[in-house]
C-alpha cells in the first residue's frame, strides 16, 4: 500500500469519478461563497456575532431536513432526491448574485439565503452519502473518502483564497456568480448517475417523525457510530475558529479580505497534504483510536492557533510573526481534521445498514455542517466579549471534552475495521 492517495475508486468507477469532479468544482463555489458571505455580513456590521449568526441561520434548517432528508433517502430514490436539492442550492446561488448586483445592504437577506442553502443542502448531502456504499465495494470506501477529504481540502483551500482576492477585485457579485457557475458540475455528476433505489433489507416508513425516531433510536443503541457523530461535536463546536477570522485579521493581524482568505485557507492547505498522502490510511485497523488521536490534534492545533492570536493582541509579537504562527497551527489542524473525518466517514459506511444509511448519514450531515455553524455561533458570541481569547479557550475545551467522553465509551477505542460494528 503506497503513501499517496489511492486512486482505485476513480479509475475503476465511473460514477464514482463524475460524482467526484462534481463536488470538487462544486466546492470551490461553496467555499468562494461561504468567505464572500462571511466579509459581506462583516462589512455591514462589523460585528464577529453578527458574522457568527450566519451559522445560526444555517444550522436550524439543516438540522431539520438533515434528519428528515435522511428518512426521504431511505424511503425514495436517492438519485432523484439528491438532483432535486442540488436545483434548490443552485437557485440560492443565483439569488446571491442577484442580492450583491442590487447592492443589498441587509445583513438579515443573506441570512435568510443561507438558512433556504442549509436547508436543500441537508437532504442532498445524506443522499450522496449514501449513494457510495451501493456503487463501491466496501474496501474501497477509505479510499473514496479519502479522495472526498482531497476534493474538499482543495476546495477550502481554493474557494476562500479566490473569494478573498475577487472580492477585492471584482466585488461580491462576481464572486457568487462563480458559485453559481461551478455548482452546474454537482448536478451534472448526478444526472449522469444511474437509479439508486432503496434496498430490501430491512423494513421502511413513508418518511415523517415516526421515520426519524426509528433512526435516532437506531443510533442510540449503536455505541461506536453514536461516539464517530459526538467527537466530531467536540471539535467543531466548541473549537472551530472561522467566525473570528475577520475580526482576527482587523484587529490582531493587521490585515482584511485576503488575510481572511490566508486563515481559511491554511486550514485547507493542511487538509490538501494529508489527503495527498493518505495511501495508508486504509490499512489502518483500529479506526476509533485513530478519531481519538485526530479530534485530539484538532483541538491542540486550534489552542496554537489562539495562543497566537493572544501574543499578537498583546505585543508580544509582531503581526506578521503572528499570522505565520497562525497558519502553521490552522495548517495541523486541517490535518487532523482529514483523518478524523476519513475514518468517522468509513465508520458510518461500514458499519450501518443500508436501510439506515440515508437516516445516519442525514445525522451525520448534521453533526459534519451543523456542529461548525453551532461553532459559529460559539466562537462569534465569545469572540465578542474576548476576542484574544476565544480560539485558545476552544482549543482546550475540545481536549477536555474529548476526554471525558473516550472515559465514558471505552469500547470505541476497540472499534476493529475487519469486523465493523455499529
Amino acid at each position: 500500500m503506497g503513501l499517496l492517495v489511492d486512486l482505485t475508486p476513480l479509475r475503476l468507477h465511473p460514477d464514482f469519478r463524475r460524482l467526484w469532479v462534481g463536488n470538487a468544482l462544486a466546492g470551490v463555489g461553496a467555499n468562494l461563497a461561504a468567505t464572500a458571505i462571511s466579509l459581506q455580513v462583516y462589512a455591514l456590521t462589523g460585528s464577529p456575532f453578527s458574522v457568527g449568526l450566519v451559522g445560526l441561520f444555517g444550522l436550524v434548517p439543516l438540522v431539520v431536513l438533515g434528519l428528515y432528508g435522511g428518512a426521504v433517502v431511505d424511503t425514495y430514490d436517492r438519485r432523484t432526491v439528491a438532483i432535486w436539492g442540488s436545483v434548490v442550492m443552485w437557485l440560492v446561488a443565483m439569488l446571491n448574485v442577484l442580492q450583491a448586483a442590487l447592492g443589498n445592504t441587509n445583513e438579515w437577506v443573506l441570512y435568510g439565503l443561507v438558512a433556504l442553502n442549509s436547508a436543500a443542502f441537508g437532504v442532498v448531502s445524506p443522499a450522496r452519502q449514501a449513494i457510495y456504499p451501493r456503487i463501491l465495494e466496501r474496501e474501497l470506501l477509505p479510499a473514496a473518502n479519502s479522495l472526498s477529504s482531497l476534493a474538499m481540502s482543495t476546495s477550502m483551500l481554493l474557494g476562500p483564497m479566490a473569494a478573498g482576492f475577487l472580492v477585492d477585485l471584482s466585488g461580491y457579485t462576481v464572486t457568487y456568480a462563480a458559485d453559481a457557475a461551478l455548482f452546474v458540475f454537482a448536478m451534472w455528476g448526478l444526472w449522469r448517475l444511474a437509479p439508486v433505489p432503496p434496498l430490501t433489507d430491512g423494513p421502511r416508513r413513508v418518511p415523517g417523525i415516526r421515520s426519524v425516531l426509528d433512526g435516532l433510536s437506531y443510533l442510540a443503541k449503536r455505541p461506536n457510530l453514536r461516539m464517530s457523530f459526538l467527537t466530531d461535536f467536540c471539535a467543531m463546536i466548541l473549537a472551530h475558529p472561522r467566525a473570528l477570522y475577520p475580526a482576527i485579521a482587523a484587529v490582531a493581524l493587521g490585515g482584511g479580505a485576503r488575510t481572511v482568505g490566508i486563515l481559511a485557507a491554511a486550514t485547507a492547505a493542511g487538509a490538501l497534504v494529508t489527503s495527498l498522502l493518505s495511501g495508508r490510511l486504509g490499512g489502518v485497523r483500529w479506526q476509533g483510536r485513530a478519531v481519538v488521536l485526530a479530534v485530539t490534534g484538532w483541538g491542540v492545533s486550534v489552542a496554537g492557533f489562539g495562543f497566537f492570536v493572544l501574543a499578537a493582541t498583546r505585543g508580544w509579537v509582531d503581526p506578521t510573526t503572528a499570522l505565520a504562527g497562525a497558519v502553521v497551527m490552522l495548517a495541523l489542524a486541517g490535518a487532523s481534521d482529514t483523518i478524523s473525518m476519513v475514518f468517522r466517514t468509513t465508520i458510518v459506511q461500514a458499519a450501518a445498514e443500508d436501510h439506515m444509511r440515508g437516516r445516519l448519514q442525514g445525522v451525520f450531515i448534521v453533526v459534519v455542517a451543523g456542529g461548525p455553524r453551532l461553532g459559529d455561533v460559539l466562537a462569534g458570541s465569545l469572540g465578542e466579549l474576548t476576542l484574544e481569547w476565544a480560539a485558545l479557550i476552544g482549543g482546550v475545551a475540545c481536549v477536555v471534552a474529548l476526554a471525558g467522553l473516550v472515559a465514558a465509551q471505552r469500547g470505541f477505542l476497540r472499534y476493529d475495521a475487519h469486523h465493523p460494528e455499529p
